[in-house]
């Protein structure tokens, strides 16, 4: 199950570093066209925020899978193996809450910007579209997130090793 999870986890981020390769060209050619006098890209703003919003979402269960977070050992390398399993288990059960939270706030946001019509100034694209995708891959993300507070649950329990740390499958 958990070769499953990252699987799928690093199939979002691939669809995420495809959305931000397309919006890094949309603002390249933006950039050259305003410098040309051809014109910028009509909306690229709209475009790179509603694009970097997903991206941000996409990559994160796939970072967190695979222990690509930032952290401060510091604080932490005097602890025994035992009270670090168990510390990062309590981390992850928390990082899984915040993810279900955010994952539930943008679905409602997203309901809400689909109710009320708003649309982009320029595109005049419905906001919740990208409400919707962002919601996609927060809800996988929240999905990971619980997935992995029980694997940390379960190793901090066992003693056993399933986590994969540092991208490695």
């Amino acid at each position: 199950m958990n070769r499953y999870i990252l699987g799928l986890s690093k199939g979002l981020a691939i669809v995420g570093g495809f959305v931000l390769s397309l919006l890094i060209l949309i603002v390249v050619v933006s950039i050259i066209g305003r410098e040309t006098g051809l014109g910028a890209v009509t909306g690229d703003y709209e475009l790179v925020e509603a694009g970097m919003a997903f991206a941000v979402f996409a990559f994160l269960p796939y970072a967190h899978m695979t222990g690509a977070h930032a952290t401060v050992d510091i604080f932490t390398d005097w602890l025994g193996d035992k009270s670090y399993r168990w510390l990062t288990a309590v981390i992850d059960v928390v990082f899984a809450v915040a993810l279900v939270i955010i994952a539930i706030q943008l679905f409602d946001g997203m309901l809400s910007k689909q109710r009320s019509g708003q649309t982009t100034l320029l595109l005049q694209f419905p906001v919740w579209w990208a409400y919707a995708l962002s919601s996609f891959a927060a809800v996988i993300g929240a999905f990971v997130g619980i997935w992995h507070a029980l694997v940390r649950i379960y190793e901090a329990v066992t003693g056993t090793k399933i986590a994969v740390e540092g991208g490695g499958e």
